[in-house]
């Protein structure tokens, strides 16, 4: 038997249909809302909309749920390396052993930037923001391959092409931030271990170590995908309106920019900073975080969907600890933020609202550690993300969605007479 919602708006009653999804999640289906009744449902922020129906990721919130394809995050992180999560991710199942052979090659074939996006990145000012070189340079790439020219690999040419020159883009981006040359890619080397070698060959931040490069690589997958939050909402709308690849990807890029989105992990680091400038002192913290005209943000802490805790910043609390100790620096700031953390977790205030750390609170602290500036901390979020938004753009464009377009609420002035500029 069907499940209906029945709604009444005046003295108009409409049943509405209910979808189930695979989870047992339940959405009401308005699509007739406004036809029947002449209304519309106001949801600022889009927090109870549902704009699709997907098969690419579960998350859910109130369990510190993460799958992407049925995979816990927990089983992929570690065990699978990035490119089989992007295979995962983008073709619904994990890769063979051929598959991922041929991947893995194809991705090594096409690392290599076209020219003009050389010419491009050079030609703007060194002091651009590695975002802006990052968006500016993957809508370019459409003047190389335009739509597309079959497939590479199992995958759509141009989607196999911005995988494996990503990273490519980012180095080139850092190292032109930096007055250095480019550093070509290398083929003898893996995706992680490659794009930390094109970042930071011939400075004192270089390391050929496997686990940092391994610990690259499970950063990567930890931000592959996430469901519709900002940034693949917004490839997904581009897209919606048969922009290019390229174009899609691009306007993904500048949504993940935000600080409310892909540089949670910067303010983050801007926060431990500021605690230390206070003596390191995390109960002044807490009390700035809980004061109501106090300036102070308990970064990392809280999410928009987790009201439990984040499965990612378990795992990669995990990784602060090895990857800190793999180099050989000071912990004193992942001890701060462990100290900040516990205070946070014991007080009643952060417990009551379900404020935990997520993934944004220990991300910074690796890729500081590392040898990456705060300003590539969102570039570097966009490289692991890309399988996702492109996954999505896939899946929009394979069914029969129509081109997004959002209604409103009208708040403004009625409607009135045009007065001439000298009666004014």
């Amino acid at each position: 038997m069907a499940i209906t919602a029945e709604i009444r708006v005046g003295e108009t009653k409409l049943e509405l249909p209910v979808v189930v999804g695979t989870e047992a999640e339940v959405g009401v289906d308005i699509g007739a809302l406004r036809d029947k009744t002449g209304a519309i449902t106001l949801d600022p922020g889009y927090g109870n909309t549902g704009a699709c129906e997907s098969a690419i990721t579960f998350l859910d919130g109130e369990r510190g749920i993460l799958r992407y394809r049925g995979y816990p995050i927990e089983q992929l992180a570690g065990p699978a390396s990035f490119l089989e999560v992007a295979w995962l991710l983008l073709k619904g199942e994990l890769p063979n052993a051929a598959e991922l052979a041929a991947l893995v090659a194809a991705e090594k074939a096409n690392r290599a930037l076209p020219a003009h996006v050389e010419r491009l990145l050079a030609a703007l000012p060194q002091q651009t923001h590695p975002m802006a070189m990052l968006s500016s340079a993957v809508v370019t790439l459409s003047a190389a391959y335009g739509e597309g020219d079959g497939a590479i690999a199992g995958l759509p040419a141009n989607q196999l092409r911005l995988l494996a020159q990503l990273p490519t883009l980012a180095a080139c981006i850092y190292r032109r931030s930096q007055g250095l040359d480019f550093v070509p890619p290398d083929a003898n080397r893996g995706y992680a271990a490659n794009f930390l070698h094109m970042m930071f060959a011939g400075t004192a931040k270089a390391t050929d170590d496997a686990a940092i490069a391994t610990a690259m690589d499970l950063l990567f997958i930890l931000h592959a995908d996430h469901e519709q939050n900002c940034s693949t909402s917004t490839v997904r709308l581009v897209g919606s309106s048969q922009a290019d690849y390229f174009a899609s990807i691009a306007s993904g890029v500048c949504a993940l920019w935000g600080p409310l989105h892909g540089g949670a992990n910067q303010a983050v680091i801007e926060m431990l900073d500021e605690v230390v400038r206070h003596g390191g002192n995390v109960q002044w913290a807490v009390g700035q975080a809980k004061e109501k005209g106090s300036h102070f943000r308990l970064m990392g802490f809280g999410h928009r969907v987790y009201k439990n805790f984040d499965p990612r910043a378990k795992i990669i609390k995990v990784q602060a600890d090895l990857v800190l100790g793999k180099l050989g620096q000071d912990d004193a700031q992942l001890d701060l933020a462990k100290g900040l953390e516990q205070a946070a977790l014991a007080d009643d205030y952060f417990v009551q609202r379900k404020l935990y750390p997520n993934v944004d609170f220990y991300s910074g602290i690796i890729y500081r550690a590392m040898g990456f500036p705060q300003e590539m901390f969102t570039v570097l979020f966009a490289i692991g993300r890309l399988p996702g938004w492109t996954a999505h753009w896939n899946e929009h464009n394979a069914g029969k969605a129509r081109i997004g377009r959002p209604r409103q609420i009208y708040t403004g002035k009625n409607a009135r007479d045009f007065v001439a500029l000298a009666d004014r």
